[in-house]
């Protein structure tokens, strides 16, 4: 079920006293016994087909009486069990873990099933979070975002810089991004003039800055980022600031 093909257990032994309402003829039965002679399942395959169900079983035994009344026989064959006293299920166990692990590949691809399908099934694991998690979703919004406008001095966007903690502001025209002004920035900027402070932003600032979109996944806005070695990020929403990454 969780690689997108709904999927439930029906205990054989249970399924005569009432769990066979679970099953309907939509369903395909994947029937597992290695001797293909267990009698739960036998005397269930009679009563599914009537329903219309198909049946798929796997077994050790091409012979055995489930392969021979299912719709499709999957042999699981194996030389012998890892068991010392080749007793107890051990390599059958294996292999047909393994023949299941295939089926459910094979219905993957099958249904086109993708990373973003994934993280809906899986939405609480730490693997779901992060195919699920967008830029929007954590981005600071908003008072939150360091901003000055386009004729404010180095002096203003250096307050804002510090109150917000970020170590850089952006520069806007009302909601437009103009650039991004960072601690890098300043650095250069008292390097070069002795009045930096007095200067005005737009003089200074950094033009056409990497920027990101609120629908982006987060994870991939954080490779973006470590990728060129910044710590912050402006989110655009078309033309219009809608907020700002940091890391």
């Amino acid at each position: 079920a969780s690689t997108g093909t709904p999927a439930f257990f029906v205990h054989a032994a249970e399924a005569g006293h009432g769990d066979l309402g679970m099953i309907t003829a939509d369903d395909t039965i994947l029937a597992i016994s290695y001797s293909g002679e267990s009698q739960e399942i036998l005397m269930m395959l009679p009563i599914v087909r009537a329903l219309g169900v198909k049946t798929i079983a796997l077994t050790g035994r091409p012979q055995s009486s489930m392969a021979q009344q299912a719709d499709l026989h999957l042999p699981v064959v194996v030389a012998k069990e890892a068991c010392p006293l080749g007793l107890a299920p051990t390599t059958s166990t294996t292999a047909t873990l393994a023949l299941g692990d295939a089926l459910a590949i094979t219905l993957m691809q099958a249904r086109q099933f993708n990373e973003q399908d994934f993280a809906r099934s899986h939405p609480y694991g730490r693997l779901g979070r992060r195919l699920m998690t967008k830029v929007g979703d954590v981005m600071r919004r908003d008072a939150a975002v360091p901003q000055v406008a386009r004729d404010a001095s180095v002096q203003t966007a250096l307050f804002q810089i510090t109150d917000k903690g970020l170590g850089v502001t952006l520069v806007s025209d009302g909601d437009r991004l103009l650039g991004i002004f960072t601690d890098g920035d300043l650095r250069r900027a008292l390097e070069k003039y002795p009045d930096a402070l007095q200067r005005p932003i737009a003089e200074v600032m950094t033009r056409a800055p990497q920027t990101t979109a609120p629908a982006v996944l987060a994870a991939e806005a954080l490779q973006h980022m470590e990728a060129r070695h910044i710590t912050a990020l402006p989110v655009l929403d078309g033309e219009r600031i809608a907020g700002i990454i940091h890391i």
